[in-house]
């Protein structure tokens, strides 16, 4: 799969996430994440939940249960998921966004 995104996401260090068919591109700063996301399969995430999290989506389609209500995501979206609520979803193959986590230790570098 060819990325959509430029040289200077792609020569950031990938984010060590434990799902199928994720590259992503992470942006670390002292009080946040920016992951720069592409899927090649789809993916089932469980319910959990963690810090705020706001998603742009630039490709693809994501389906999220938020707090009970179910979404679905397309090019052009973005999401906000605050902080502690509890969520789940699915990601189709060909999903890429760019994810804002208002913590700094998320994920960490592979």
């Amino acid at each position: 799969m060819s990325s959509i995104f430029p040289a200077s996401i792609t020569s950031l260090p990938q984010a060590d996430i434990p799902l199928n068919g994720i590259c992503a591109y992470l942006s670390q700063a002292v009080s946040h994440q920016i992951l720069f996301m592409e899927f090649s399969e789809d993916v089932d995430l469980p319910e959990h939940a963690h810090a705020a999290q706001t998603g742009f989506v630039l490709e693809g389609r994501i389906d999220l249960v938020i707090d009970g209500t179910a979404y679905s995501f397309g090019k052009g979206d973005r999401y906000h998921i605050p902080a502690g609520v509890r969520h789940s979803g699915r990601i189709h193959a060909g999903y890429a966004d760019i994810t804002f986590f208002d913590e700094a230790s998320r994920y960490t570098a592979r």
